[in-house]
C-alpha cells in the first residue's frame, strides 16, 4: 500500500487564487516514488475505451451520456490503493468526508476535455484532481463576468475547487500538445489525472 506523507506541513506552502475564489493548488502533494507506484497500480486495471480518451471509474459510474450519476451505479468499495488515498485526503481536512467517487483520465498530447462544470446534483461541494506524470494547462472560464483564467497543473500536483471555482466557473483543458503559460512552453507528454468526489446520491444496496 502506498505511504502518505503524514501531513500537509511536509509540501510546499498551498496557492488560493484571489482571481478565483475556492481554488486551492497544493504543488508537490506526492513524492516522485509515490508518483510512480500509482501510474503502475493504474496501469495495472482494465481502461474503458468508450471515450476519446481512456478512463477508469471506481466507487460510482459517472454516466456520460445522460451526465449525471444514479444510485444503481454504484461499482463496489474502492479498491485499498485508492481508499487510502481518500481516507488521506479527508485526514487532511480537504474533504468533510473521504471521497467515495473517482474518476481516472488519460490524456495523450493533442487531447483535451471541453469546458464544463461538474455535476452538481451529482456531486457535492468539493472536488479534487490529482494530476501524475506531465504538466498541462487547465483554464477557467467564468461566463457571467467573460473572465479566463489558465491555471498550470504540474506533475504531482492537487487542485482543489470549492465554492466559486467549483459552482461558478467551467473548466477545460485544450486539445493540443503544448501548452504556453507564463511566457514558458510545456510540451505535453501522457498525463494522469485522478479526480475525487463525493456523492450526494449514496449506494443503498
Amino acid at each position: 500500500m502506498m505511504h502518505l506523507q503524514p501531513t500537509l506541513f511536509d509540501h510546499p506552502l498551498p496557492i488560493t487564487s484571489e482571481l478565483i475564489p475556492g481554488l486551492l493548488y497544493l504543488p508537490e502533494f506526492i513524492t516522485p516514488l509515490q508518483e510512480q507506484d500509482l501510474l503502475a497500480r493504474i496501469d495495472q486495471h482494465p481502461w474503458d475505451t468508450s471515450l476519446k480518451r481512456r478512463v477508469q471509474h471506481y466507487g460510482y459510474r459517472y454516466d456520460y451520456t445522460t451526465r449525471n450519476v444514479s444510485p444503481d451505479s454504484w461499482l463496489g468499495p474502492l479498491p485499498d490503493w485508492l481508499f487510502s488515498f481518500s481516507q488521506h485526503l479527508h485526514q487532511q481536512s480537504l474533504f468533510q468526508s473521504p471521497p467515495d467517487q473517482i474518476i481516472i483520465n488519460e490524456y495523450l498530447p493533442g487531447q483535451g476535455i471541453s469546458a464544463h462544470i461538474d455535476c452538481i446534483p451529482c456531486f457535492s461541494a468539493t472536488i479534487a484532481s490529482l494530476s501524475l506524470g506531465s504538466a498541462c494547462v487547465m483554464e477557467f472560464f467564468n461566463p457571467s463576468i467573460k473572465k479566463r483564467i489558465p491555471v498550470l497543473l504540474e506533475p504531482r500536483s492537487l487542485l482543489i475547487v470549492s465554492g466559486d471555482a467549483r459552482y461558478q466557473w467551467l473548466h477545460s483543458i485544450p486539445a493540443r500538445k503544448t501548452d504556453l503559460y507564463e511566457g514558458i512552453s510545456f510540451t505535453r507528454n501522457r498525463r494522469i489525472s485522478l479526480t475525487f468526489r463525493n456523492m450526494i446520491i449514496h449506494h443503498k444496496g
